[in-house]
């Protein structure tokens, strides 16, 4: 008769670190944290640098309102580039809807809502138009939205004839230019703008909240407690000092409640919607996302016509600010919204991005540009030291993607 002894049971895997978990989630996290610590360090160099003018609240208003066409147009493109193309034509566009919105409201006196409808479907068109050539025609999209480029600017150029048509209605120029009116009783800030700040900290807590407890119902590695305490508190603290300093000012600007719902409708449409998905599998590998029944032509087309929309919203925005249409608006447009969308973690192969990246990228962008024309930097080597920042987001983004293959 044989004995058998049994082995000592093995010990319990121990538990992951609260430090080990953080490191974790900084690596899978690397470059979208890592624009938005850049972001953080310019906002901090150029603060001190401008002996606080940069973060005085009239200063912060005007870059909302200074880059928020870009931010616009960085959104859709994002979309655009995470789907596997490019569009070169949104700066025309921009020029061809801000010229068609002036001729409508100057020479046909249009009342500006409708106006703004038109001008909204004649992005659409314009999106539709060029999504057919590429998502049916099986033109590359390169050459489509180059060819759209021309048209687009030379369209203007005829609209126009050559001239700017201006004055806009004050309804049409607050798109831009306006705040959200105060209600309530005096105070220090302006009311509407605080009970919007609350409402932000709020669903922000909610959400935190929310996908915390979906992660420990999945047994997914979560942040300690204290971590996740730590992290719910700075970014309520983040955006109660951002509604003050909105607060003391005029208020929110209309502009930045427009891009907010955009942030969220497209977020959302992303993140969590099938097309989104789908996007992000065509992007990602093409034949693959046709062998699992994506329908690649339709989610194309879709994606260009989401495009001439917000490219007509940013025209119509950019006209408001100048209060004109002119034949030499939206120059270089395309650039800076393909620049965000790079520094924001687009990739050049598709299929990867976010929407709130695009809009990281593009306040980058546009914390340079501010920053460096307070503190007397030239438009020339602003050019250069953007090319640079670009240069630098890509090659990280190279970096990255070596470092996870290994």
């Amino acid at each position: 008769m044989t004995s058998t002894t049994s082995a000592p049971p093995e010990d319990p895997p121990e538990a992951p670190s609260a430090l080990a978990l953080l490191f974790h989630s900084a690596r899978a996290n690397l470059r979208q944290y890592g624009m938005l610590i850049a972001l953080v360090f310019l906002v901090v160099l150029f603060q001190i640098w401008t002996d606080g003018t940069l973060l005085l609240p009239n200063n912060v208003s005007n870059l909302i309102q200074q880059n928020s066409y870009i931010l616009i147009l960085a959104m859709g493109m994002m979309i655009v580039i995470i789907a596997g193309h490019i569009d070169l034509s949104v700066g025309s566009l921009v020029a061809f809807v801000g010229a068609m919105a002036a001729v409508l409201m100057v020479q046909h006196d249009l009342p500006w809502i409708p106006a703004l409808l038109l001008s909204l479907l004649i992005g659409a068109v314009a999106g539709a138009w060029q999504g057919f050539f590429i998502a049916y025609l099986g033109i590359p999209s390169f050459i489509v939205t180059l060819a759209g480029m021309l048209l687009f600017r030379g369209a203007t150029q005829i609209v126009l004839a050559g001239r700017s048509l201006a004055p806009f209605p004050d309804g049409f120029q607050d798109l831009a230019k306006g705040f959200l009116p105060e209600v309530g009783p005096y105070t220090q800030y302006h009311n509407p703008t605080l009970a919007l700040g609350l409402c932000a900290v709020v669903l922000l807590l909610l959400r935190e909240g929310r996908q915390r407890s979906r992660q420990l119902a999945l047994a997914l590695d979560v942040l300690p407690t204290g971590l996740w305490v730590a992290r719910c508190t700075a970014l309520t603290a983040a955006v109660v000092a951002f509604t003050l300093t909105l607060a003391s000012f005029h208020g929110v600007p209309v502009v930045m409640l427009v891009m907010g719902g955009l942030l969220l409708a497209l977020g959302h449409v992303m993140r969590h919607a099938v097309v989104g998905r789908h996007v992000y599998a065509l992007g990602g590998n093409k034949a693959a996302a046709q062998l699992s029944g994506v329908r690649d032509k339709r989610i194309t087309f879709g994606v260009f016509v989401t495009m001439g929309v917000l490219a007509a919203l940013a025209g119509c925005v950019y006209a408001a600010r100048l209060n004109a249409g002119t034949p030499q608006a939206g120059l270089n447009f395309e650039l800076e919204a393909i620049a965000a969308s790079f520094i924001g973690g687009a990739s050049m192969s598709g299929g990867v991005g976010t929407v709130m990246g695009a809009v990281i990228g593009g306040l980058v962008l546009g914390v340079l540009n501010n920053g460096m024309s307070l503190v007397g930097i030239g438009t020339d080597y602003q050019q250069v030291i953007k090319g640079l920042v670009l240069l630098a987001a890509v090659g990280f983004d190279v970096w990255n993607k070596r470092r996870a293959g290994r």
